[in-house]
């Protein structure tokens, strides 16, 4: 009889997680998030994840209670806990803060959701895709498809960059240091025929201005718009390439040079054309071993 009460509960806990792992995969295979504007795709993937993480290990938890109360051993060594729970709780809540740390901050991002799946974020510098999140850590997709494991933690207490929380659109920038004598009306023109023949534009922002000046140079910033991140960053490259060789074909002097002005040096005036002083005359005298002149 014993027997069969283990196998009951030991049954009944795993028809629940089974349970609980079916509604996931059919909530996640309702909304895929490989569409273009998958932002409520991606906010109800990962709550979904969550949730029925702490659901699972809720449930396991509750079975093995249930399975290890059957033993009248473990019921009065429950008993004995009990009597001295304060002691005993202060050590399990010293030793289980980690793991509820962990609990408590998936929740908070399940509910409030400083990150999704498929998020772009900016963490350490380092620019990724949120790839997966576990019940006690995130895993970033860096752009070079290295891997960053981030506990959950971290994201409630320290700030990050989050490229698509609201909005997958994002506009990007692209920098020239060009000559004054750049001719900007030309710039702008081949910047909107630039955009306009590429899809990766989406239509929204494409304006060109000078945002900065130097002693030889002036900034110029091609700002664009895209659809998600990738695209900005493809986008960027190629205005930036297009324009220098735009520039370079057809406006050459307004790539930076230095220029150097040589000043001829006015000579000195010289000492032959000063004028010579003139010696004063006098009579010869008896210093000069002539008789002095009497009269």
């Amino acid at each position: 009889q014993h027997l069969l009460h283990l196998g009951i509960v030991g049954c009944v806990t795993w028809l629940l997680v089974r349970a609980v792992a079916a509604g996931e995969a059919a909530i996640l295979r309702s909304n895929p998030i490989e569409v273009s504007d998958n932002l409520t795709a991606r906010r109800i993937q990962t709550q979904t994840r969550v949730l029925s993480r702490v659901l699972m290990g809720t449930v396991i938890l509750l079975g093995i209670s249930v399975v290890l109360l059957t033993f009248p051993q473990v019921r009065q060594i429950g008993k004995t806990l009990l009597a001295s729970a304060g002691i005993i709780g202060l050590v399990a809540g010293i030793a289980a803060k980690p793991v509820f740390g962990n609990l408590i901050a998936g929740l908070q991002i399940a509910l409030t959701q400083p990150i999704r799946l498929d998020d772009v974020v900016i963490v350490e510098g380092e620019w990724g895709r949120i790839e997966e999140i576990g019940s006690s850590y995130v895993v970033v997709r860096i752009w070079d498809e290295r891997r960053m494991v981030v506990p959950l933690t971290w994201w409630i207490e320290n700030p990050f960059q989050n490229w698509t929380r609201s909005s997958a659109d994002l506009l990007g920038t692209a920098f020239l240091w060009l000559d004054y004598r750049t001719p900007i009306a030309a710039v702008r023109a081949e910047l909107e025929r630039i955009c306009q023949s590429e899809p990766l534009w989406d239509g929204r922002v494409c304006v060109t201005q000078i945002t900065d000046t130097s002693d030889n140079t002036i900034q110029v910033r091609l700002l664009v718009s895209a659809r998600n991140s990738g695209d900005a960053f493809d986008l960027r490259c190629l205005v930036r390439e297009r324009m220098i060789d735009f520039l370079t074909r057809e406006h050459a002097y307004a790539l930076p040079r230095i220029r150097a002005e040589i000043a001829a040096q006015e000579k000195a005036p010289s000492r032959a054309a000063e004028p010579i002083a003139q010696e004063s005359v006098r009579s010869p005298g008896a210093e000069d071993g002539e008789p002095a002149t009497s009269i």
